[in-house]
């Protein structure tokens, strides 16, 4: 199971997912996206917000669970550093 952080950059930064255009309101956050970086919508929220959903519809025959979990930790750390940087 992918384990979160629950840092919420992901839900800060969706300005960049076509998928989610209607999610935010032109700055990036997710309009769903609460005050202590919880998802308002967790159990109904997007097949593309959940990493188990989306890797049972479209990733589960080109990879092992194991390795897009890896990939998703590794664009989780991305965002992660990104934001640091932003504060250096």
């Amino acid at each position: 199971m992918f384990s979160c952080t629950r840092c919420g950059l992901c839900c800060k930064n969706i300005h960049e997912i076509p998928e989610l255009a209607d999610f935010h309101t032109g700055n990036g956050i997710c309009i769903h996206l609460s005050d202590d970086n919880l998802c308002n919508i967790y159990s109904t929220r997007p097949n593309i917000c959940n990493v188990e959903k989306m890797y049972e519809l479209y990733y589960v025959n080109m990879m092992s669970k194991a390795e897009y979990e890896k990939k998703n930790l590794e664009g989780c750390k991305a965002l992660q550093n990104r934001q640091k940087q932003k504060h250096l």
